[in-house]
């Protein structure tokens, strides 16, 4: 593997709020007074808010007053409780309970391709999950946004639940997915606009809404979330005002840090794009674990190298994975923003598709073609910057230096372990539609290890990490499945719809086992969540809804077929 040469973190920084600073000596505190086996979600602090009537002054000399005691933020856990619950309202009390306004609970023509009676009445229970996951901002985050990190919002939001108690991005586009078989179009539309609103208010879609997330971005799939909604309500008027945010976001993802100049042999330079976070500090909402984390490096420059890389590795939506990290499994090792991604860079390839068809419902032809044509050059980038034919699968690039100049294109750069998101091509029309290369990306598909008895891998190497194995996730699920049932190839469909059948059957039986759907599965076995990573396993959930009703919708369920193994 190539080693990056050494340089200084001399990258962005997008500073926080005086909030998120004092909610992290919050979370120190909690974390070093309380027993080990008793401490709570370290985002829990950060997603407090000021009770009424104190504000962040008195509250932070209270807090003096707690810690003067003791040298190293340790107090006793009654005295700490009694603090926290004297000046603040509880992590998710300003995030209010919303009955959207088109919900209801059978609607008309609902799954009617699934005929299995016992599916179907699941569908519904999954259907109406919807209610569950309905917030809205309170007033006090508009009237006081400095009491609060939760962010200002226009419109109601469907939040993928448990801690995850805010809007997400790249949640949202299987959210919307969802949405749509559950004929809630109105509250789809909501979701769309507050992401918009975050765009015209940042320059791009944030992680989530919260002052913490402000440094970084998550997978960009708005252009995809508009297309989705254009398609079935054909709602010109969204795309209208969707334009311009689409344009100031797609700069944001191909110029600055973000971009990245590949020159390959015969000196054509291919523009792509990397996840580069503009923070280089321990994550506010994971404070105490990054410093932790950091702990073993020597210098400050390494310390905060390693910082951005983990909040890069938070803006690739995949925390955490072997794909990020240099020598895995170390999580030392973690270089995201070394790393040009196969599947950001289909997702932006999306997004010139999504624009270029959105510009020509307005009548835009010239804006239109110019999409197209950055569209072809991203698709050449792809055959020759990730493709391996040997492997017969996309692969991600290692950088050879810090990615601010053009560099030359090395075959010992691609990162030849097997991933589902070297599979993720296959999503865009423009590489399902060739049979070829269908032929060959199904085969290596079939021979990778990845097709596990719950559905699709994320790796093949148990780090202990979430994103790896023995998970699999609904986002990269829905995209390869999709991917293949779009292609003309027999073999491809019916892959498509048996790893399909064997991820809604495996929620349906976590769902029978636990009451609920979860965030991730264990796909090495049928009916079983998935685990590791940073948090405990969580519950709700916005994504595997999404893709569980799609999928529904996509392949139906014959009345003879069994959803029980």
């Amino acid at each position: 593997m190539v080693e990056s040469d050494t340089y200084s973190d001399s990258g962005p920084v997008v500073p926080t709020t005086p909030l998120v600073t004092f909610l992290q000596h919050v979370q120190l505190t909690a974390f070093r007074s309380y027993p080990k086996k008793q401490s709570a979600d370290p985002k829990s602090y950060i997603d407090l808010s000021l009770k009424h009537p104190y504000n962040l002054s008195t509250i932070e000399s209270a807090f003096e007053d707690l810690t003067s005691e003791s040298n190293d933020m340790l107090v006793p856990v009654e005295k700490f409780e009694r603090f926290v619950k004297q000046y603040f309202d509880g992590a998710g009390e300003d995030m209010l309970h919303h009955e959207p306004v088109d919900f209801v609970s059978d609607p008309s023509g609902f799954l009617s391709n699934v005929e299995n009676e016992k599916v179907r009445d699941w569908a519904r229970e999954v259907h109406c999950l919807w209610r569950n996951l309905s917030c809205r901002v309170s007033d006090s985050v508009r009237e006081s946004p400095g009491r609060h990190t939760l962010l200002p919002l226009p419109e109601p939001v469907i939040i993928p639940g448990s801690r995850f108690r805010e809007v997400y991005y790249w949640d949202s586009y299987w959210v919307i997915k969802g949405l749509m078989t559950s004929q809630m179009f109105t509250t789809a539309k909501g979701l769309v606009t507050n992401l918009m609103s975050l765009v015209e208010t940042y320059g791009y879609a944030l992680n989530g809404a919260r002052a913490y997330y402000t440094n970084r971005s998550q997978p960009p799939l708005l252009s995809s979330m508009v297309y989705e909604i254009y398609n079935v309500t054909k709602d010109e008027e969204l795309v209208r005002k969707a334009i311009p945010v689409l344009l100031k976001e797609y700069e944001f993802w191909n110029s600055g840090k973000h971009k990245v100049v590949i020159r390959d042999a015969s000196g054509y330079d291919h523009v792509l794009s990397r996840y580069y976070a503009m923070w280089n500090m321990p994550r506010p909402e994971s404070s105490v674990f990054d410093e932790e984390s950091a702990s073993g490096f020597s210098n400050l420059i390494e310390k905060q190298r390693f910082h951005r890389d983990i909040a890069t590795a938070a803006e690739s939506g995949c925390d955490f994975t072997t794909r990020w990290m240099r020598d895995p499994p170390h999580f030392t090792t973690m270089a995201t923003t070394s790393v040009v991604p196969v599947d950001l860079n289909v997702f932006l390839l999306k997004m010139e598709l999504d624009i270029a068809f959105l510009m020509e419902i307005t009548g835009d032809k010239k804006g239109s073609d110019r999409f197209v044509k950055a569209s072809k050059a991203r698709e050449k980038a792809f055959e020759t910057v990730f493709w391996n034919e040997k492997a017969g699968q996309w692969q991600d690039y290692w950088l050879s230096s810090n990615g601010d100049e053009t560099e030359t294109w090395k075959a010992e750069n691609q990162n030849t372990n097997v991933f589902a998101s070297n599979f993720a091509p296959i999503w865009i029309s423009s590489f399902n539609s060739d049979e070829k290369l269908v032929k060959k990306v199904v085969k290596a598909l079939k021979n990778s290890g990845l097709i596990a008895p719950a559905g699709i891998l994320s790796s093949l190497t148990d780090s202990g990490q979430q994103w790896d194995y023995p998970n699999g996730w609904a986002p990269q699920q829905e995209m390869i499945v999709t991917g293949l049932a779009r292609s003309s190839s027999k073999e491809a469909k019916e892959m498509a719809e048996e790893i399909a059948r064997r991820w809604i059957r495996s929620n349906y039986l976590v769902y029978k086992k636990s009451g609920t759907i979860h965030e991730k599965l264990k796909v090495t076995e049928l009916g079983e969540y998935g685990g590791g990573g940073e948090y405990k396993p969580q519950t709700g959930f916005g994504w595997s809804n999404g893709v569980i009703l799609a999928f529904l919708e996509e392949f139906g369920w014959p009345s003879h077929v069994s959803i029980e193994p």
